[in-house]
């Protein structure tokens, strides 16, 4: 009997060892989910954000650069939002929608004057663009849903196209879209 105590003994530890030792491993799995599903569900609130504040863009805007833009972000987010949906849907997460915060950034520029949209807007695109292709590159670098990563690698060309043209178009307005250094002070600069 000592014998069979021993045995269904050692037994018992090695399940606790092996269910501790997984709890590691399935608590890892869950944050690299969570990370894979903030990815799409940031990447399609942006996509989203970035079409409303493209019609805006367009209706708003004073100057021809920022109305074209403006229109040039409508018909590239169109198509980068499906691409995202989908995405999401073969992935088992919920479809995007537009986030709080940026639902409360689009209702600030929407009630901007027209006198004081564009280079804001502008500003805007330019700072959103630099987190986006952030965003897109640390997905395709380290997303665990091949998909996304997949997706995420595909689209990154595109994305960083967008900050190109959102930082030429600043710079053709004289907007200073230059990214402040960590310095701890306000990043601003004198002229």
């Amino acid at each position: 009997m000592g014998v069979k105590h021993l045995i269904s003994s050692a037994a018992i530890a090695l399940l606790l060892s092996a269910a501790v030792n997984a709890a590691p491993a399935a608590a890892q799995q869950n944050i690299t989910l969570a990370t894979d599903s903030s990815f799409i569900q940031m990447a399609g609130s942006v996509g989203l954000l970035q079409v409303k504040l493209g019609k805006l863009a367009a209706s708003k805007g004073s100057s021809p650069a920022v109305v074209d833009l403006g229109k040039q972000m409508v018909a590239d987010y169109a198509k980068a939002n499906e691409s995202l949906a989908a995405a999401a849907k073969q992935a088992a997460y919920p479809k995007p929608v537009l986030l709080r915060q940026h639902q409360q950034l689009f209702d600030r520029f929407n009630g901007l004057s027209r006198a004081n949209f564009d280079k804001a807007y502008i500003a805007e695109m330019v700072k959103r663009q630099r987190e986006e292709v952030q965003l897109f590159r640390e997905e395709s670098g380290n997303g665990r849903v091949e998909s996304l990563k997949t997706l995420a690698s595909g689209m990154l060309p595109e994305v960083e196209r967008r900050m190109t043209l959102a930082t030429q178009t600043a710079s053709t307005l004289g907007v200073d879209v230059t990214e402040p250094r960590s310095t701890g002070g306000s990043g601003t600069t004198g002229n």
